[in-house]
C-alpha cells in the first residue's frame, strides 16, 4: 500500500479527533489495512503528521513563490496569492478542518510543527506587504504581520462559508459568487491597507 493512500486515512482520522485523539489502529482501520504496514513508511503518528503538511505545502510553496514574484503591481501580486490559496485549499476541507484543529487544540508539539510551516508561508505574504509599505504603496504604520495573518485567515474562512452561504447573499452559482467574494475581500484589504494618495 502506498505511503499516500495512508495519509489520505490518516488526514481523515486527525481531521476528526486530532492529532493526540487518533491511534494508528484507527488510521490502518479508515485505510483498510494492518496497522504493522504504517510502521513501515512511519514511525508514529507525529510523523504522518508532518508528512501530512510536507504534502500539502510542497505543493503550495512553489505556486506561492511563483505568485508574490514579478514587476506585476502589489495588488495583482496579492490576489493572485490568495488564488493559489484557493486553488491547492478550496477542495480540501479535511485539510482545512485539520489545520483549524490542531492550531486551537493540538498538543504543543504539534503546534510547534504546525507553527514552522505556516511561517514559511506568512514569510511570502509578509515579505510582499513590507514591499509594499517599503514603495509607500502600503500604509507606514501596517502592521506587516498581524496584517499577513488576517488577509489569509480570514480568506480561509470565506473559501469554507461562501459555498454554503454565499448564494443566499449573492444569487448565483458557488464558483462565480466565490470568484466575486475573492474581489471583494481583495478589495477591502487594499483600501484598509492602501497608503493615502498624498503619502505616496
Amino acid at each position: 500500500m502506498e505511503a499516500s493512500v495512508l495519509l489520505d486515512a490518516a488526514q481523515t482520522v486527525f481531521a476528526q479527533h486530532g492529532v493526540e485523539g487518533s491511534s494508528l489502529r484507527a488510521i490502518a482501520r479508515a485505510a483498510g489495512c494492518d496497522p504493522a504496514l504504517i510502521y513501515y513508511h512511519f514511525e508514529h503518528k507525529e510523523a504522518m503528521f508532518q508528512a501530512l503538511l510536507e504534502r500539502k505545502f510542497s505543493a503550495l510553496l512553489p505556486d506561492l513563490e511563483s505568485a508574490v514574484a514579478g514587476p506585476r503591481p502589489l495588488k495583482e501580486r496579492l490576489a493572485e496569492t490568495l488564488r493559489v490559496f484557493a486553488r491547492h485549499l478550496k477542495d480540501d476541507a479535511g485539510f482545512r478542518a485539520l489545520i483549524r484543529g490542531q492550531a486551537v487544540q493540538g498538543a504543543e508539539p504539534i503546534k510547534t510543527t504546525l507553527a514552522a510551516f505556516l511561517r514559511r508561508l506568512q514569510g511570502l505574504i509578509w515579505n510582499l506587504l513590507e514591499e509594499g509599505v517599503a514603495s509607500g504603496e502600503l500604509r507606514r504604520d501596517l502592521p506587516v504581520p498581524l496584517a499577513g495573518f488576517f488577509l489569509v485567515r480570514t480568506y480561509l474562512e470565506m473559501l469554507d462559508l461562501f459555498p454554503a452561504m454565499g448564494p443566499h447573499f449573492l444569487p448565483m452559482p458557488v464558483p462565480e459568487a466565490l470568484e466575486r467574494g475573492e474581489q471583494a475581500w481583495i478589495d477591502f484589504f487594499w483600501r484598509g491597507a492602501s497608503a493615502p494618495e498624498e503619502s505616496r
